[in-house]
């Protein structure tokens, strides 16, 4: 499992909102929440965790991003995120600055 976690780690970086655009129009992003680990959920997914990924869908704490924020944030595509490829999803998350200044926080089901 150390293996898939530091593969994972090592493809962490950031990524602007325009670089994310073409993932979300094949609806590969999923949101994770602060409150998580953003490589904890990107082990999970790449190891088929169903239990905990299921358990942070209910909890909507992992989501596709609403309406309201693909609007927020297309108008401001240069808005950083943390984002970590898992084929076939784009997790991003963003920064705690971030968050609060988005003003969405409706999550979409994913």
């Amino acid at each position: 499992m150390q293996d898939i976690r530091e593969q994972l780690a090592e493809n962490l970086d950031v990524a602007e909102w325009n670089w994310l655009v073409p993932h979300v129009k094949r609806d590969a992003v999923v949101i994770v929440g602060k409150n998580l680990d953003l490589l904890d959920v990107g082990v999970a997914i790449a190891s088929d965790n169903t239990s905990s990924v299921q358990d942070w869908i209910s909890r909507e704490l992992i989501y596709k991003p609403s309406a309201e924020q693909l609007s927020i944030w297309n108008s401001n595509d240069s808005k950083k995120f943390n984002a970590l490829i898992v084929q076939p999803f784009v997790l991003v998350q963003e920064s705690d600055a971030t968050q609060e200044d988005n003003g969405a926080t409706s999550p979409a089901p994913v």
